[in-house]
């Protein structure tokens, strides 16, 4: 059993899919003390615990009523379009925002009053001059970038069917979203994307489980796409202003803002495969170092963006807290929802427009938490043999305390950061042996498949 599918650390969390098919809770991760490779039941006080939902199906959108003397109601949203339940983390698929065509091109630079000035970038996306940091114009922002974020829906043979978001990443009409998104309306789902008022087909390009992302593109494109600017994840702090985009609810063109809530948040959920959610060791098991905002998401946001202030993607939102408590196994927001990385979405989505699959990283190694002693970490069981673990000179008994810099306090925590880490490139550990602490470094390798 190698570090993919060790028992993590209890997150206080649970994760539900939502894209298509019902929501199912996800196995409580193994409690400290229990023995490696068991998972553990629930404690004590873990009936009011949040979990993270993958999408789902969700409820009818609200409808609003006029008050006494109110001369109309306001627009009704449009019901054509809803969120599909994939998956079974917590995660809330969030729907992807409406896109339209063109593109936004420079208009005007920052004026005397340091107003925000969207510019076109040198690849043609658009990128929002901000001019004043401490206080974003989102509204600038989201004109700029609303019209990459799409909504794509599935419809199954079997009269299935789910939604989600996506976002366009190049003028062929090439979009990431989630996996739970895709597989949401089963095998064979013809899949649409809406861009504005018109609907387009699409096929995938490929899907990869283990980390919720896939690739799709459509088939017939327009000229006039819009395209979303990568940013870097990797350079966000906790406090940096970011902004969601998608379509939640069947509530198109939805825009909510927050914070970066924390950063590397251990976030483990399970894949989904052509609508069924998969078991909950190895393979079946999606752990992330996520970015946790408070930016509002909901189910149907699944897929879409989460940008900085000058509208560049710096994640993917995936998945939300919500209660125990709530009986329907659908959550709504909290204020904790949680992304894919950029810069790990980019390692995988690399791969599948190459080969249309994915390899992972691994460090070849079996975990536990730390049961006792001064520093949290993740406790070394047993060093496969020729592994990138071995090779490091990493022995059982020791516990891994960082990597690459970043703290590791859990085995969770370790696996997330392994897998959002890239084949082929060296990782440093900080680890503890007999009281002293050293640092190796392991050059990671791919995993089986």
């Amino acid at each position: 059993m190698t570090e993919s599918n060790e028992p993590t650390r209890p997150l206080g969390a649970q994760a539900q899919p939502m894209g298509g098919g019902a929501a199912e809770q996800h196995a409580p991760s193994s409690a400290q003390g229990q023995p490696r490779g068991t998972w553990g039941a629930p404690g004590p006080g873990d009936n009011v615990r949040p979990q993270f939902v993958p999408g789902g199906s969700h409820p009818t959108p609200p409808s609003w009523t006029p008050g006494p003397g109110a001369a109309s109601p306001p627009p009704r949203p449009q019901p054509q379009r809803r969120v599909g339940m994939a998956g079974l983390l917590a995660v809330a698929v969030l729907s992807a925002g409406i896109g339209g065509g063109v593109g936004v091109a420079a208009d005007r630079w920052l004026d005397e009053q340091d107003q925000a000035a969207v510019m076109e970038t040198s690849s043609g996306t658009p990128q929002v001059v901000q001019g004043d940091p401490t206080a974003p114009d989102w509204a600038a922002t989201a004109e700029a970038v609303s019209d990459a974020v799409v909504a794509i829906q599935l419809t199954g043979s079997q009269g299935g069917g789910g939604a989600g978001s996506g976002v366009i990443i190049d003028a062929d009409g090439t979009i990431v979203t989630n996996n739970h998104v895709i597989s949401g309306g089963g095998a064979g789902a013809a899949i649409t994307v809406v861009l504005g008022a018109a609907v387009y087909d699409a096929e995938v390009v490929g899907t990869d489980p283990s980390t919720d992302l896939a690739v799709i593109r459509l088939v017939d494109p327009p000229t006039d796409l819009a395209v979303m600017e990568f940013g870097d994840s990797d350079g966000l702090r906790v406090g940096d202003p970011v902004m969601a985009i998608g379509n939640p609810l069947g509530l198109a063109d939805t825009v909510t803002t927050g914070i970066v809530s924390a950063l590397n948040r251990p976030v483990t959920t399970r894949a989904v495969t052509d609508g069924d959610t998969a078991s909950s060791t190895g393979n079946g098991t999606v752990v992330t170092a996520a970015i946790q905002t408070n930016a509002a998401i909901n189910p149907g946001n699944s897929g879409g963006a989460l940008v900085d202030a000058e509208g560049r993607l710096v994640g993917i939102p995936s998945s939300i807290a919500t209660l125990t408590s709530n009986a329907s196994g659908q959550g709504g927001n909290i204020g904790i929802g949680f992304a894919i990385p950029v810069n790990q979405a980019r390692i995988i989505v690399d791969q599948l427009l190459s080969t249309g699959t994915a390899r992972h990283p691994q460090l070849g190694v079996t975990v536990g938490d730390v049961v006792s002693g001064p520093r949290l970490g993740a406790e070394i069981g047993e060093v496969v043999p020729d592994s990138a673990a071995a090779e490091a000179g990493i022995q059982p008994g020791d516990v891994v305390v960082s990597m690459d810099g970043v703290p590791v306090t859990s085995s969770e925590s370790l696996v997330a950061l392994v897998r959002g880490a890239k084949i082929g490139e060296p990782a440093e550990f900080g680890i503890l042996r007999d009281g002293e602490e050293l640092s190796v470094t392991a050059l990671l390798r791919a995993a089986d498949n």
